[in-house]
């Protein structure tokens, strides 16, 4: 137990090290995204795409603007797909060893996102500390070496292919992690980097139902698989009675606030819940103060921010800002700019400034996941606000939903459909209904213009899914674990009716 607690206290302090450079960028953010801008460009001049695009002869930010385009994956593939071949200096410098597949959400098609030495090492690794260094630093009283940090990663397979690999990115990760961190994590890397869903869900609760486990990393909807997965084969009343000395939930992927309440009620104590920002492409946002629903945006990973207002998003030549002209409050597209060769890249999320001194965020949703077949510009914030008002009065808890429009026909107006999956239903369903309506209302007043008198748009229409209806729908793609998901809004009907299908 001493030798624990030394080995504790000296990775404590090694890892609040780092600090003073994260205070460094805080108090000059500007400036060390000009310079990370202009080293990119550096780097990259002689490679394809910068030869391609000039990088030699950019001297400023407006110059960047002017000559490198603006570019969604479908644009980029080209580049990509000579890269996974094994071709050299395509658009980073050198050759690019592992491709970090990702379905996006839950499109068949999948992406492969370049994953260069340097993005593994000074971002998502880079990140990877400074998660646990921010924490430590806000509790320094903290045991999270002490104990075992449990991680639930995504399919873990690397396949070779060409002279590259690729894989989850929790496959490349792991592959690469230090061994201080190894011998402090649960499951094995054996277990972890098991690929078939529900055989890994049966090693890991064999492994960790005995460890010690003091946190937790993973996305909200799985883990709570895991956990409850856990409880049934100890039968434990809680988490907290079987882990007493569990202590944080570092959580990403998905919004975490139609999980809180289950995870207090499972957990069985208060612990620290920390939101992270992590994506294939990248590593953006860590939340840097305990009980806080902001995320401070990580501004000396390689990554160079830009923002289009989602008010110009479908314009022909929108308009595009740096970090230094953004305005709290206001919806914005992120584009980026990084050390793994993506330039000008649209992720497809999209994000709120809360503070501009330092720069915090949070998750407004995704460009494509919304709702506006009326003109009432839906947001899932919108979404997840107006469903908590509805929780909280009716006594129920969700687990899952997704929604989408009822289209008008001849003078019939349209709707929102939405299926829920509770964990704990509500105590009268038109009640639930007429909350959310209200909230929905109350919050965004495009809603409310349409639902005038019923003009445009008609009460929701929402049906209860059948329990695991969205488990089951994912197990059919063949996507469970990691960040698979439903969306949770959609512009069109694609996802809703397969699952309103599966319900009957």
């Amino acid at each position: 137990m001493a030798t624990k607690a030394l080995f504790n206290t000296v990775v404590n302090w090694f890892i609040r090290q780092r600090i003073d450079q994260i205070q460094n960028f805080m108090d000059h953010p500007i400036e060390t995204q000009k310079g990370i801008l202009f080293s990119q460009l550096f780097h990259a001049e002689d490679t394809e795409y910068g030869k391609a695009y000039g990088f030699n002869s950019i001297s400023s930010y407006q110059d960047f603007k002017n000559k490198v385009p603006i570019v969604t994956y479908e644009d980029f593939e080209p580049f990509i797909e000579r890269a996974r071949q094994g071709h050299k200096d395509v658009s980073w410098p050198g050759y690019i060893k592992h491709f970090a597949k990702s379905s996006g959400t839950t499109n068949a098609k999948s992406k492969f996102i370049p994953i260069s030495t340097e993005s593994l090492e000074y971002c998502h690794m880079k990140a990877g500390k400074d998660m646990v260094s921010i924490y430590a630093n806000n509790h320094p009283e903290n045991q999270l070496f002490t104990n075992k940090n449990l991680r639930l990663g995504g399919s873990s397979e690397l396949h070779a292919d060409f002279n590259t690999k690729f894989g989850d990115l929790s496959a490349i990760l792991i592959d690469n992690l230090p061994f201080w961190v190894e011998i402090t994590t649960t499951p094995s890397k054996k277990v972890s980097l098991m690929s078939e869903w529900e055989s890994k869900l049966k090693a890991i609760t064999s492994e960790v139902k005995n460890e010690d486990v003091g946190s937790i990393l993973g996305v909200p909807s799985w883990m709570l698989v895991l956990l409850q997965r856990v409880l049934k084969e100890t039968g434990s009343g809680s988490i907290s009675e079987l882990w007493p000395n569990l202590e944080v939930f570092f959580h990403g992927g998905i919004s975490f606030k139609p999980y809180k309440d289950q995870y207090r009620q499972i957990i069985g104590k208060k612990i620290n819940y920390y939101e992270i920002y992590n994506a294939s492409e990248g590593f953006f946002g860590i939340q840097d103060r305990s009980d806080s629903d902001e995320m401070l945006l990580m501004l000396d990973y390689g990554i160079f921010y830009e923002f289009i207002p989602m008010d110009q998003f479908h314009f022909s030549n929108p308009k595009v800002v740096s970090l230094e002209d953004v305005e709290v409050g206001k919806n914005y597209a992120m584009v980026i700019t990084t050390n793994g060769g993506l330039w000008r890249y649209l992720i497809g999320d999209t994000v709120v400034f809360t503070s501009i001194n330092p720069f915090r965020i949070k998750i407004t949703g995704r460009t494509k996941h919304y709702i506006n077949a009326f003109g009432e510009e839906l947001m899932i914030t919108n979404v997840e606000s107006a469903l908590s008002k509805a929780c909280e009065v009716t006594g129920a808890s969700i687990t899952d939903f997704t929604g989408a429009p009822v289209f008008m026909k001849e003078n019939e107006g349209g709707a929102h459909e939405w299926i829920f999956e509770f964990s704990h239903h509500p105590d009268d369903l038109d009640r639930f209904t007429d909350a959310f309506d209200h909230h929905l209302k109350t919050i965004n007043s495009d809603y409310e213009a349409k639902r005038y008198n019923n003009l445009t748009l008609k009460r929701p229409i929402v049906h209860i899914a059948k329990p695991d209806l969205f488990y089951q729908w994912l197990e059919g793609k063949g996507k469970l674990g990691g960040q698979n998901k439903v969306p949770r809004l959609s512009n069109d009907r694609e996802y809703i009716d397969p699952l309103l299908e599966l319900n009957r």
